[in-house]
């Protein structure tokens, strides 16, 4: 039998995992974005938005592998985090960025949604981290980045 009150939890977990509530959704962002700017500076901003992208993929990978396998060992913070800083990106990093990104939050959207998975058990390889905590972090940092990938889409389509 399916637990009303954790079924309602996963629901709302996908539902901010996927975005589109209080803030844009992943989708919504790729589609009007200019992607044939996605490597160029801005003054005074210290990245890409490929730089950008690439390091949301890199966090949200590292945080799915924690939950996943015992064996994982994080990238170093915070130089594993974030593209080489000449790499700037182009289109088809862009898309390949991209295509990862999807794949890997519709794998934590499984693993959320599995009802095999215990959301409040703590990791074993962790620190005393949930898979609660750890959908909740993917979610918040995607969207603090989507905010910043949104202002950079602006001003790059208006230069």
């Amino acid at each position: 039998m399916v637990d009303k009150d954790t079924q309602a939890l996963r629901d709302h977990l996908l539902s901010l995992l996927n975005g589109g509530n209080a803030h844009i959704n992943f989708e919504d962002f790729v589609a009007g974005f200019p992607v044939t700017k996605c490597g160029q500076r801005i003054e005074g901003v210290p990245y890409t938005a490929w730089q950008v992208l690439e390091h949301m993929r890199i966090a949200q990978w590292d945080i799915l592998e924690f939950c996943r396998d015992g064996n994982h060992a994080s990238p170093k913070w915070p130089e594993g985090y974030w593209p080489a800083p000449d790499n700037t990106g182009d289109p088809s990093l862009w898309q390949e960025t991209v295509m990862k990104f999807r794949d890997d939050l519709r794998q934590m959207g499984e693993l959320v949604s599995n009802p095999a998975t215990n959301l409040f058990a703590t990791i074993p390889n962790g620190s005393g981290q949930t898979i609660l905590r750890e959908a909740l972090l993917v979610a918040d940092h995607n969207a603090y980045h989507l905010g910043a990938l949104v202002v950079i889409g602006r001003a790059l389509s208006s230069s």
